[in-house]
């Protein structure tokens, strides 16, 4: 009973607008803690740093879609699964310019010795190159263009971008030797690879396979 209510409102033209408005608060609160002088003695870091843990937190709510739909038994959850995407990628994009901008002031140069320079700018960079062209597909027209199969296959480099971006998470905290945040973030991407590689892997073999 309680399932199948929750199903229905999941279905209802209400719940992806309010899911979109959810996900604005964030940005919502770092625009006006900026404007009012809400967001410590060193504003610049404090935005950089919560748009890339928004942007982690958007990652493992994707992630988490599929299994919990499997779980709990509630297909509906796969119709927000995209927009979640999407706002992975919009929080990593401000998290990039976060940086570029409030870092180093936007000065290309600067920012392209940083990559090369840095390690944990470089993995970043590398996660939000991954990012796009996901985002950049992440409509209905791309999935005819491509073909399902195709699109299916581009689409799960997720998991890399996952790994990518705990890479640099790890390296932008080891210079100030802070991990725990990292480890918990780390643990809960673990658990969700992890149960993929474990339900392919408990996958029976097919007669093609056991034929080999």
């Amino acid at each position: 009973m309680l399932r199948a209510a929750i199903q229905r409102w999941l279905l209802s033209p209400f719940s992806k607008p309010l899911l979109f408005g959810v996900w604005l608060l964030p940005l919502a609160w770092l625009v006006y803690g900026a404007a009012y002088d809400h967001l410590g003695a060193n504003p610049a870091e404090a935005l950089v740093r919560a748009t890339g843990i928004w942007t982690l937190r958007a990652l493992c709510l994707v992630l988490l879609v599929t299994p919990l739909r499997v779980t709990v038994g509630l297909p509906a959850l796969a119709r927000f699964r995209r927009m979640l995407g999407l706002f992975v990628f919009f929080y990593a994009i401000l998290h990039f310019l976060a940086y570029g901008w409030l870092d180093v002031g936007l000065d290309l140069a600067d920012i392209t010795q940083d990559i090369g320079k840095r390690p944990f700018i470089l993995v970043g960079f590398l996660a939000l190159a991954l990012l796009t062209p996901l985002a950049l597909t992440s409509w209905n027209g791309a999935i005819r263009a491509l073909g399902a199969q195709r699109w299916r296959q581009l689409h799960r480099l997720v998991y890399l971008i996952a790994v990518v971006a705990i890479l640099h998470f790890f390296w932008m905290r080891s210079g100030k030797r802070n991990y725990a945040e990292v480890a918990v973030y780390a643990a809960i991407l673990s658990v969700l690879l992890g149960s993929r590689v474990w339900k392919r892997l408990s996958r029976p073999a097919t007669p093609a396979q056991t034929s080999r």
